[in-house]
């Protein structure tokens, strides 16, 4: 009888669940042990229901922003009232987020089963003791219906994800003070938003509400917002903010945050108190990988609690691996799904593609929205990368302007002896979908020459692509270094 690897998965995230299909498929014995539901954070909480509240938003923010330059007319429009020409039934909205959260959390929950993956309710740990003889190690799961069950696995990805944080004096409860998992409970649009938090989840929950029709003050302890992305992409989409009625508060801490009645009071590190009806938290998230026994497995983890990981997903224990939030790599369903796959190629050792995160795609939901893949202009600052640089803006683009877009830019970085496209970055509506032309040429080493000579249609937004590439082209060629060398 031929041997069977078992594996066992702890956590039905992105992580997890692409981890499982792989495994499966690869004919291992799987056994997935999840708390939520399949699809983890991720589908249930996290990114699923927060896109899905961004579509309303985004066509809100489309039709309040360029109906009347459109030539688009509205029965009993009257523009000189300043009143909103449409509106938002936020009950409607969050119900139809949840249903589609659920929806999809099914649909995985299919696959997984079908692909003949043994699901458990409930919360895992590893077992004390470490490896036995075998080299197996014990997965404790206390059952959701009470009880536990104790498994032998060969193999153990930890996929367990991250959940919101808390600061001590601005504790949610759900009503008034929020967390963003918590938001898809309201019923009634808050009248004066305070977000707290200007990275991006504070930017996009503070950009939708905003378009859904709240008043919104977005506090934020740096100079701008958004201080991990592109600094360009960063004061374009404050400059937005702002244009639109945002209160973008910069360089202001919120130290305690209390509910008064039917209000909330945020107080700032200065003493100042700003209040509004609601306060959403945006202060990061922590890892889900207390109790679980890992330290005492030998898995070592850093001083913020995340699972330490090689690029093939090993933990520094024999056998355990770890995928997505939990490791703190990079904060993405793609690479948590990635994270999983790579892990389960490795463990049953099959071919296997080291992480590689100069490759990663990632986006801001925003509007506009801000998309980046490979080096940044950070890297090129500090050295890490030497690369020249073009931005294009798009309000010379033709459809831009058909389309009445206003904002954004397309920008390329390219190795200065090679042309190599080596990163860029687009600020522009549907961002996430015109990044992949660039992220082609930053997988497949394309010279700006070959990105430039790629037929377009006329007129689109991704042809300001194309001519970003061919500016970078002309400039080498002027400077006297052939792109195609």
């Amino acid at each position: 009888m031929a041997y069977v690897t078992r594996i066992v998965i702890i956590g039905g995230g992105p992580g997890g669940y692409e981890a499982a299909l792989v495994a499966a498929d690869l004919g291992a014995e799987v056994t997935v042990v999840d708390r939520d539901g399949l699809g983890g954070a991720a589908v249930l909480t996290d990114c699923v229901p927060s896109k899905t509240l961004i579509a309303t938003a985004e066509v809100m923010t489309s039709f309040d922003s360029s109906y009347e330059e459109l030539g688009i007319k509205v029965a009993d429009d009257t523009p000189t009232s300043g009143a909103r020409v449409v509106g938002v039934d936020l009950g409607k909205v969050n119900r139809r987020v949840k249903r589609l959260a659920v929806a999809q959390s099914h649909d995985i929950t299919q696959s997984v089963t079908r692909a003949g993956v043994t699901l458990l309710r409930g919360f895992g740990r590893l077992a004390a003791g470490g490896q036995a003889v075998d080299g197996s190690r014990g997965v404790v799961v206390d059952l959701a219906e009470g009880g536990t069950q104790e498994l032998r696995a060969d193999v153990v990805l930890i996929a367990t994800g991250t959940r919101p944080r808390e600061l001590p004096d601005a504790v949610p409860d759900g009503e008034r003070i929020l967390n963003w998992t918590q938001v898809y409970d309201l019923d009634e649009l808050p009248e004066e938003l305070i977000v707290v938090g200007s990275g991006v989840t504070g930017a996009e929950f503070a950009g939708a509400y905003q378009a859904l029709g709240s008043r919104v003050t977005l506090v934020s302890s740096r100079d701008r917002v958004l201080p991990g992305e592109d600094p360009d992409a960063a004061t374009v989409l404050e400059d937005v903010f702002r244009r639109r009625g945002m209160n973008v508060m910069s360089r202001s801490r919120a130290e305690s945050v209390q509910r008064v009645g039917d209000k909330v009071e945020v107080t700032l590190s200065d003493g100042r108190v700003i209040t509004g009806s609601h306060c959403l938290m945006a202060v990061g998230s922590i890892p889900n990988t207390g109790a679980m026994g890992l330290e005492e497995a030998g898995v070592r983890l850093t001083e913020g609690g995340q699972v330490k990981v090689d690029r093939v997903s090993r933990t520094s224990a024999p056998g355990v691996y770890a995928a997505g939030d939990v490791t703190g790599v990079f904060m993405l369903a793609s690479v948590a799904a990635m994270q999983g796959r790579i892990a389960m190629y490795h463990a049953l050792g099959d071919a296997v593609q080291p992480l590689n995160l100069k490759t990663v795609a990632s986006n801001v939901f925003t509007d506009p929205e801000i998309a980046t893949v490979g080096y940044s202009a950070a890297d090129v600052e500090c050295g890490k990368m030497d690369a020249v640089c073009v931005k294009l803006p798009l309000r010379g683009n033709p459809r831009a302007k058909m389309q009445g877009i206003r904002d954004g830019f397309v920008k390329l970085f390219c190795r200065p002896g090679t042309g190599i496209v080596v990163g860029g970055v687009v600020v522009a509506p549907r961002a996430s979908e015109l990044i992949h032309p660039i992220s082609l040429a930053v997988d497949n080493n394309l010279t700006v020459e070959q990105v430039a000579s790629a037929f377009t249609v006329y007129p689109s937004v991704s042809g300001s692509i194309a001519e970003a590439a061919r500016q970078l082209h002309i400039r080498k060629r002027a400077s006297g270094s052939s792109p195609g060398a």
